[in-house]
């Protein structure tokens, strides 16, 4: 039975038309041999065959040419996402390509590179040399500032070398520059200040006896207002707003030890900050504050004063980059895609690099770089 099937209906049909007419012919002239089956290859192969004369089913033929056109397709997609993110990159940080043209790439390498500048041991008689105006990153927050060659935190802060000062020991003026210097650092460095939380440290270093300066700056932490605001002597930011970038700040600047009255050393300090802050987005600004800072320690036989206290004698700052009004006691950087908050800046321009003037004057300012 199975031999019959095999030998009938399927059988035939492996035979092409042309064929079985020549073996009817051979047949009637008795000179012809039946056509042998085809294998199975031969059978798949002849039903290719038909397909390709008008008997394969609707879209047969544009099924492997859909196929081949994909190929190129998702070549082309992949070429499209590399040029997407290609223009992307270039938006993003356009100095990878611009910067190798104008030699920009070299500069930044160079200024990376450079050593870091010595010790201010004097106040600078001249500005900063000008550097390329470089916008600052998430990744480089100190790009195209001064202060990139600034020390890191507190050891931009140096304690210069103790001699004794008119009637006040040597010991003594060490352990003056010693307390001046853990004050800058507990005010303008300390985390925990810096988030804006109550200076607990700084305070500790001032004297609790000096008249009127404890109550005011008590009441400009718990009741800040812009006539007494504690940005005045404390860096502060509002967490909720801002976040520094990385955990370095920039410092430079100096101190001396002088003779102030009978009875009182003078610790002159001058130091400038630069920290760079976020949003929570990609834009860095970078806040720059300087203080003029004097603090005396007097002799408590001659002064109603106590011992090992530092008292303030005078204190003045301006800071750069922020709104000029330093609400709810913190400065408010202005970032470059912000309109800028509070009222339009009316002074002069000022360098806020430029260490070799003084403090002078109120209001509001320009600076002629970030």
């Amino acid at each position: 039975m199975g031999n019959d099937n095999h030998n009938g209906n399927d059988g035939a049909a492996g035979v092409s038309d042309d064929e079985w007419r020549r073996f009817q012919e051979d047949a009637a002239a008795g000179t012809g041999a039946a056509p042998r089956e085809p294998s199975a290859r031969a059978r798949m192969v002849t039903e290719r065959l038909r397909a390709t004369q008008g008997q394969e089913p609707p879209g047969w033929r544009t099924g492997p040419a859909r196929r081949e056109r994909r190929r190129p397709g998702r070549l082309g997609a992949a070429v499209a996402v590399v040029l997407i993110a290609g223009l992307a990159l270039i938006a993003v940080r356009p100095e990878l390509v611009i910067d190798r043209i104008t030699g920009k790439a070299d500069a930044r390498q160079e200024a990376r590179n450079a050593a870091p500048l010595p010790a201010e041991s004097v106040r600078p008689t001249a500005p900063p040399a000008a550097v390329d105006p470089d916008q600052p990153t998430l990744q480089e927050p100190f790009r195209g500032s001064p202060a990139l060659q600034w020390a890191d935190g507190a050891a931009g802060i140096e304690v210069p070398q103790a001699t004794a000062v008119g009637e006040t020991s040597k010991q003594q003026v060490a352990d003056a520059l010693e307390k001046a210097r853990q004050f800058l650092i507990a005010a303008n460095l300390d985390p925990a200040t810096l988030r804006g939380e109550r200076p607990a440290a700084a305070l500790a270093i001032l004297d609790p006896r000096q008249p009127e300066v404890p109550q005011r700056l008590e009441q400009s932490l718990t009741k800040p207002t812009a006539e007494n605001s504690p940005v005045m002597l404390f860096t502060r930011f509002d967490q909720t707003k801002v976040k520094p970038v990385g955990d370095v700040v920039k410092v430079r600047g100096s101190m001396r030890a002088e003779q102030g009255d009978p009875g009182e050393l003078l610790v002159v300090t001058d130091y400038t900050f630069v920290h760079p802050m976020t949003d929570g987005g990609t834009s860095v600004q970078r806040t720059i504050v300087r203080r003029q800072i004097t603090l005396s320690l007097l002799d408590p036989a001659r002064w109603e004063a106590t011992r090992g206290r530092l008292q303030l004698r005078k204190y003045v700052s301006e800071w750069s980059n922020v709104g000029c009004e330093t609400t709810g006691g913190f400065l408010h950087p202005d970032f470059p895609r912000e309109a800028p908050a509070g009222p339009a800046p009316t002074g002069p321009a000022v360098d806020p690099y430029d260490r070799s003037r003084d403090i002078k004057g109120e209001g509001c300012g320009t600076v002629t770089r970030s």
